[in-house]
């Protein structure tokens, strides 16, 4: 019989990648509470209206990459591609707007069709944050300067580039619009085909196009900062001013724009060299117009999400495991004692491994390979006498203690 793959573009978390898959995200997560954000986590699909009416008919996450599918009553739901909308709602539906601000912690897995490469694939996860209900710079540093202490905590800060922009208030935005479609009408007859569906649509997303012509093509296009309104600078001014005072080194990226419609002011992106063509570790923005497009109360917002996998790729050290104690009972009666022994210690939460038959030849390999601190070996002796050997794994010392004090001396 064939055997059964994972589908192309998921893969398994076997036990030691799932240990780095939680070390980012209990890291992420410890830093969230010490700046105050609750965790929150959202059903992995959702009506695809929470989608499509966030991200834009015209992005190709909604034009090429959602799975969407019609479910058993008939409902149109979609697979979450992406964390911010689905917490928008549930912000929504929960009728939180008289708490704010709110601040939010989510990791769990995303769904997009992509072409399968390193550091992409059609399920992989995130971790992310919402800050909701500040409308002042202080938030955009304040999600920041999490962002970049979650990638210190992880070894990987040295190794990636803050990249800043500003995208504007609405009224900067239809001036710099105006002023795109102008540029790009010029150029139509060489635009991608994806581009020309844009032009009128959403010009900015042209900026982020991948295709080598239109790439040419934008070098030339008119730069935002020319048709910033004053209150847009001095918006972007104190961001700035926030990220110096804390230290935090910006590169700035006047072509940076975000993939979807509900941003505003600042979009940022830690980016780093060591992932290939994936460059993005880190990105978000502020998305002031996100709830209230969502039918909710106008409600200013601003968050980032970055990738579990590529974040395991990029970083090098890890903590090491916890050392498990191996019980190694010789004889039946040595086996029952010790299980009971064992069940009672693991509910004190100390790591017991045990294996279910061999000699202790056998088992004290088995110890080895499972990097045991220390050996209980229990026979019909010890047992007689109410005692077991302790053998150190790492001098080879042995010592005898009493079976009643076992758990007092696996604790020291």
């Amino acid at each position: 019989m064939a055997t059964l793959p994972a589908v192309r573009g998921t893969h398994d978390l076997l036990p030691e990648a799932a240990a780095k898959h939680n070390h980012v995200v209990a890291t992420a997560r410890g830093l969230g509470q010490a700046y105050g954000y609750g965790e929150i986590a959202t059903p992995i699909f959702e009506q695809t209206e929470v989608f499509k009416r966030t991200l834009g008919d015209t992005s190709d996450v909604v034009t090429k990459e959602m799975y969407t599918f019609e479910d058993k009553g008939g409902d149109s739901v979609t697979l979450r591609p992406e964390g911010t909308a689905a917490v928008a709602r549930a912000f929504i539906a929960g009728k939180m707007n008289d708490q704010l601000p709110l601040k939010f912690f989510y990791h769990g897995p995303m769904f997009r069709y992509e072409r399968p490469q390193k550091g992409r694939q059609r399920q992989f996860h995130q971790i992310g944050i919402e800050l909701f209900g500040v409308s002042d710079p202080v938030g955009d540093v304040e999600v920041i300067a999490l962002g970049a202490q979650v990638l210190e905590k992880l070894g990987v800060r040295d190794w990636c580039t803050l990249e800043l922009n500003t995208l504007g208030d609405t009224e900067s935005r239809d001036a710099y619009r105006a002023a795109l479609v102008a540029y790009f009408e010029g150029h139509l007859d060489k635009l991608s085909a994806d581009s020309k569906e844009r032009l009128h649509r959403n010009p900015l997303r042209i900026l982020d196009s991948k295709n080598e012509g239109d790439r040419s093509i934008i070098e030339d296009a008119p730069r935002f900062d020319e048709h910033l309104t004053p209150a847009a600078q001095d918006f972007f001014g104190a961001v700035k001013a926030g990220l110096d005072d804390l230290g935090i080194a910006y590169t700035r990226n006047e072509r940076l724009v975000r993939g979807l419609d509900y941003y505003c002011h600042t979009a940022f992106e830690f980016t780093t060299d060591r992932l290939g063509s994936q460059s993005a570790v880190l990105a978000g923005g502020r998305y002031d117009g996100l709830i209230g497009q969502m039918g909710g109360p106008e409600t200013p917002g601003v968050g980032w999400a970055a990738g579990i996998e590529r974040l395991t790729m990029l970083a090098e050290q890890w903590p090491e495991p916890p050392r498990p104690v191996t019980f190694i009972p010789l004889g039946e009666a040595a086996d029952k004692a010790l299980r009971k022994i064992a069940f009672g210690l693991r509910g004190q939460g100390i790591a017991i491994d045990m294996g279910y038959s061999g000699n202790l030849k056998r088992r004290m390999v088995r110890a080895n390979k499972a990097n045991a601190r220390l050996a209980v070996i229990v026979g019909d002796n010890e047992l007689a006498e109410n005692q077991a050997t302790l053998r150190d794994m790492d001098s080879g010392e042995q010592q005898t203690v009493p079976l009643a004090d076992l758990a007092l001396h696996l604790k020291d």
